[in-house]
């Protein structure tokens, strides 16, 4: 029995329109975000009851916001050690330039 030529390539035959034809809009321009400056990195602890703490002064302090705030306008980077069983986070804040 005769083999088949492995060269050649059978494509089946589409009905539809090619898509060459198509005629695009052009996209709209991009607007680059604005460039955000951020100050010095931070430690912040959060327990298991979602309670942050910094470190000031040599003692660890109830900080105002809590991680979810943080993450809306800072910078948040978790630390893969934990600390007596709380998570550390390295937080920046934006500087106002």
């Amino acid at each position: 029995m005769a083999r088949r030529p492995t060269y050649q390539s059978r494509r089946p035959k589409s009905s539809s329109p090619r898509r060459d034809s198509i005629v695009r809009e052009a996209p709209l321009p991009r607007t680059p975000k604005p460039i955000v400056q951020y100050g010095p990195p931070f430690v912040v602890l959060e327990d298991t009851n979602k309670n942050t703490f910094e470190y000031a002064n040599g003692a660890w302090v109830p900080f105002a916001m809590s991680i979810a705030q943080c993450k809306q306008t800072c910078q948040v980077k978790e630390l893969p050690q934990k600390v007596n069983n709380k998570t550390r986070y390295e937080v920046r804040v934006p500087v106002e330039s």
